[in-house]
């Protein structure tokens, strides 16, 4: 039994023994996934300095949740057995995905774990808008105390999708958004960082996960990337959703991809910092997920994998990407479609899209901050919370230059896990 959970349950005479700081108010972060974990990461550190409380971690069941336990292990982080965290009360509970948060005892804030609610679930028993479902909003039939979205336009989508949500909704912005726009004036320091030389040009492939992502085309792509893209001119790294590498194992994922070393490709891990890679970038290839679509806010050019209808929200801002940026073309040279890609870029367009990710820019830690306080009846503290400049990443050749076949998508150190998501 953990300390934490011994403060809760034990009698008064017990648990002092144990802690050093008691009476303090509790939090939870229900972290399904490491894509949950990172999105989080920005909530938590608004808690960061504050000796009033104790935050702990907790991992319900989920099927892309495999790597979690491991991941918080290394955070340093108080870890609750989700039965035991299901049975103590907290003073509040923040959770980016549904699976059984209903079971959580706690004012509970929920909020999106990528951008906007992009994807659609067609053919599902309980098709709809990710993320926009009353079972997503509402798990197990139990409002929670507040439900955070990014853009005010996303409030007509939940009142059409969910409208006892409504009620409960928070427009707060995005955390991903505001760390992004925080860091763009660092992009000569990442490219330093990951080791870039004068004049290179770094090509990110950007995966999300499912049947219809870039992932099922990298057999076929990235030998074409690295044959048509001259080294010395240009890099090339691999960011793939971390929901890949739990669904098929990180052995499978690193197996598929172990070639990737040896010809100078690197594979980012799924616990890195995908955030300054998007912005050391200097084309995104990438398709219909999250990350390219943060990419808007990065001012370079995006080449689209696809776009598969049946699942992008057509309300969403993927749905206006899709038919603003070009499409990748089997048929003509790489470096030709990325010259043109560049030559057709207009700021404006990507910067009306980029728009609609949050409609509270620069906001988010200071509306977040606000929230959880008052949910917790406490006074914030007196400072101003900032969206902080991202931490320089590893070298690419952390990602590259392993001479064992199985190793190209490791080497993660502290940096590598840095704070947060998508």
């Amino acid at each position: 039994m953990s300390a934490l959970n011994t403060i809760t349950e034990a009698p008064l005479d017990e648990p002092r023994q144990w802690l050093t700081l008691v009476g303090r108010k509790k939090v939870l972060a229900v972290v399904h996934t490491i894509t949950y974990a990172k999105r989080l990461l920005d909530v938590l550190s608004l808690l960061a300095a504050d000796f009033r409380l104790q935050v702990a971690f907790t991992a319900p069941p989920h099927v892309f949740g495999d790597e979690v336990p491991r991941f918080l292990q290394e955070l340093g982080s108080p870890v609750l057995p989700w039965a035991e965290a299901t049975r103590m009360t907290f003073d509040l509970a923040v959770a980016a995905g549904p699976r059984g948060v209903e079971q959580v005892r706690a004012p509970l804030i929920t909020m999106p774990h990528g951008a906007n609610y992009l994807k659609r679930l067609p053919g599902a028993p309980d098709a709809g808008v990710a993320g926009l479902r009353r079972r997503d909003l509402m798990p197990g039939g139990k409002p929670p105390a507040a439900v955070v979205v990014p853009h005010h336009a996303d409030l007509r989508e939940l009142g059409r999708h969910c409208p006892e949500a409504l009620q409960l909704a928070h427009v707060v912005g995005d955390p991903a958004h505001d760390r992004i726009a925080a860091s763009l004036s660092r992009r000569a320091a990442y490219r330093r960082a990951l080791g870039l030389a004068d004049g290179e040009r770094l090509v990110l492939a950007v995966s999300t996960w499912g049947p219809h992502s870039f992932f099922g085309r990298f057999e076929t792509m990235l030998p074409r990337m690295i044959g048509e893209l001259p080294s010395g001119r240009y890099r090339t790294a691999v960011l793939v959703h971390p929901n890949v590498w739990s669904g098929h194992g990180p052995w499978q994922v690193k197996a598929w991809l172990a070639w990737c070393g040896q010809l100078g490709v690197s594979v980012v891990p799924p616990e890195a910092d995908w955030r300054t890679m998007l912005i050391a970038a200097d084309y995104i290839v990438g398709d219909h997920g999250s990350v390219t679509l943060y990419g808007t806010l990065t001012g370079v050019p995006i080449l689209l994998t696809g776009s598969p209808e049946p699942e992008i929200n057509p309300d969403s801002p993927a749905a206006t990407l899709a038919v603003t940026a070009p499409a990748l073309s089997p048929a003509h040279p790489l470096p030709e479609q990325l010259a043109y890609a560049a030559a057709e870029y207009r700021p404006e367009e990507y910067a009306a899209i980029a728009a609609r990710i949050t409609s509270e820019p620069g906001r988010f830690h200071r509306n977040m901050r606000r929230l959880m306080y008052r949910l917790m009846g406490l006074g914030q503290p007196a400072h101003e919370p900032r969206a902080l400049p991202l931490p320089d990443p590893p070298s690419l050749r952390t990602w590259t230059s392993d001479p064992s076949p199985w190793a190209c998508a490791s080497g993660r150190g502290a940096s590598d896990r840095g704070e947060a998501s998508a």
